[in-house]
């Protein structure tokens, strides 16, 4: 059966071997260890029966068999979880990248719903979710009390209807209601967008596409940019990503790196440990790179911030991450079921584990709120008239006739390039300020190649197998 590795997650069942020696002993203590579960498999049974008998209205013993493995396993930790034959087809669903909904990553904190990040060009994202917003009610309904696959089912609903959830939101004084329309959740996994020379990736999740979408669309923003030499770098723009696939997030980070270690997970058992390293090639062909990144950012966006940190190939540029830093692994358990189990904690290159601390940027760069649009219209000119601010606006000023059609041509388009990027500024200000970096970068001829290997905290090739082997 397939098992699918979430959100920089992964397990590895492995069975155990007890030496001969230990036998005797091992086998009197799993005895007493045997008659105190089956005590307590006792006792789930007499709460079984005496919910069935009893419980003021009839209920359906397949409904409550999963709710009791769905609660022992949600006692774990917020991401360990029971997947119903509908949740499990879901799941699948979402790994290849369609599916109807409003296009939101939730979790659970503190019994609240609490949105990780809405995703690109769905409804959510269109009506103003944030990463950050809590989700109270659905359609004036509370929400407390609801475990998170209860809470979700409550947003689900047939593609064209509305819903209405009330949002707390960091800031507002009061709490506020969002009518979104649910929608095909279609995922344009990689958009790319030129800014100045700057070549932007945008990657909003890690599913089945997202490697090959990236390749493909960063060989052809590269062609559109007039080949790779006339590009001053890569924006890696990871914001609201809220994680995926585990194979996809090491393969994106592979496109970078020539070299070194990737990401390793550690088990309960020394022996489920796992690394994986990089292999030669880089498709951004050593150019100097920035990764944006923001408290959206999860799981897999944290295993390529982390692993492209450490190896000093880009300047993460942003806010603190989510510090999702925990494995799940999805195991079938019948025919159409399945279980989303925390196997391991993962760790970045230089074998740091950002369970619940997060990546922090290296240059920290807060997005400004929007403006309201009262002060939008305050900061306009009330003339268009133009004043003098420079030599050329002086009445008479000489020409300068010393440079040629082609020089001022290249004088202007610099000059277009530069006023883009203040002006983007007011539409993405982290987005701006990674262009900027890219620039500067590029004027003092940066190359991935001239950081030493001394620079680099992240542990590669033998001296990382000699390192686990160690632990």
């Amino acid at each position: 059966m397939k098992h699918y590795l979430l959100a920089g997650a992964i397990g590895t069942l492995a069975g155990i071997t007890v030496a001969t020696q230990f036998a005797g002993p091992l086998v009197a203590q799993e005895s007493g260890r045997n008659a105190s579960v089956y005590e307590q498999l006792d006792l789930f049974g007499n709460v079984f029966e005496r919910v069935r008998a009893d419980y003021v209205e009839q209920v359906d013993d397949k409904e409550l068999i999963e709710a009791a493995i769905n609660g022992m396993l949600t006692s774990l930790d917020p991401h360990s979880s029971f997947l119903s034959a509908k949740d499990y087809d879901d799941m699948q669903t979402q790994t290849r990248g369609s599916f109807g909904g409003l296009g939101i990553e939730v979790g659970q904190e503190d019994g609240l719903i609490k949105v990780i990040s809405p995703i690109d060009d769905t409804p959510a994202a269109e009506a103003g979710v944030k990463a950050g917003d809590y989700i109270t009610h659905v359609n004036g309904e509370s929400l407390m009390g609801l475990n998170l696959d209860e809470a979700v089912e409550k947003m689900r609903g047939p593609v064209g209807s509305e819903i209405k959830i009330t949002i707390l939101r960091e800031g507002e004084k009061e709490p506020f209601d969002l009518t979104i329309t649910r929608d095909t959740i279609k995922l344009t996994v990689v958009k790319t967008r030129i800014e100045g020379r700057a070549v932007v990736l945008r990657v909003s999740t890690f599913n089945d596409e997202t490697f090959s979408t990236l390749e493909a669309e960063m060989e052809k923003a590269i062609e559109d940019a007039g080949g790779i030499d006339k590009v001053t770098g890569f924006v890696v723009d990871l914001r609201n990503n809220p994680g995926g696939l585990l194979n996809q997030a090491i393969e994106v980070s592979d496109a970078f790196l020539d070299k070194g270690e990737i990401v390793s997970t550690r088990g309960r058992k020394p022996e489920e440990s796992e690394r994986w390293n990089a292999k030669a090639g880089d498709l951004a062909q050593g150019k100097p790179m920035v990764v944006l990144i923001n408290g959206g950012s999860a799981s897999a966006s944290e295993i390529v911030t982390g692993a492209l940190q450490d190896h000093r190939r880009a300047i993460v540029v942003g806010t603190k991450s989510f510090g999702k830093g925990s494995v799940q692994t999805v195991m079938p358990v019948t025919a159409d079921s399945a279980i989303r189990l925390t196997t391991a904690r993962y760790y970045t290159p230089s074998g740091r584990s950002i369970q619940s601390l997060g990546i922090q940027p290296d240059i920290i760069v807060e997005q400004p709120a929007a403006k309201p649009t009262d002060e939008d219209e305050a900061d306009k000119p009330r003339t268009e008239s133009k004043f003098l601010n420079s030599e050329a606006d002086l009445r008479g000023a000489l020409n300068n006739d010393s440079i040629s059609d082609e020089e001022r041509k290249q004088i202007e388009q610099e000059a277009e390039q530069v006023e883009a990027t203040a002006k983007l500024r007011e539409e993405d200000y982290q987005l701006a300020y990674a262009v900027d970096i890219l620039k500067g970068l590029a004027a003092v001829d940066y190359h991935a190649q001239a950081v030493p290997d001394a620079a680099k905290p992240a542990v590669t090739g033998e001296d990382a197998a000699q390192g686990a082997q160690a632990e």
